[in-house]
């Protein structure tokens, strides 16, 4: 759930860069913090079911943890920008291990 605040100020931040400032692409700008906005609301709504012991969330936040890591991996290395890589890879990582350590794994897989 704090990764969807977190996707959903980014996506705020970077729709008024792209109208107030002078991004090379107004629309190329706008489709980044749509999709930042997008992934907010899948995270939001996986979250959710995660908290309500739904199976069927984890995939979708495997997924776009497992995406986020490439995604970490340029900021911090290839850009430069460890500061804003840096937390996205070790948020990803943590979300993954906890997803697969065999008490949670117990509790989502259970039976109902």
């Amino acid at each position: 759930m704090l990764e969807a605040l977190a996707l959903l100020a980014l996506s705020v931040l970077l729709a008024v860069k792209a109208l107030t400032g002078h991004p090379h692409s107004v629309a190329g700008a706008l489709l980044g913090a749509a999709l930042a906005l997008l992934c907010a609301v899948v995270l939001a709504l996986c979250g959710r079911g995660l908290l309500a012991l739904r199976p069927a969330a984890r995939t979708p936040v495997v997924v776009l943890e497992v995406l986020a890591l490439p995604v970490s991996y340029d900021l911090s290395f290839q850009a430069g920008r460890v500061g804003y890589g840096a937390p996205i890879l070790v948020v990803a990582l943590v979300v993954l291990y906890l997803l697969f350590t065999p008490p949670v794994r117990a509790v989502i897989d259970r039976e109902m």
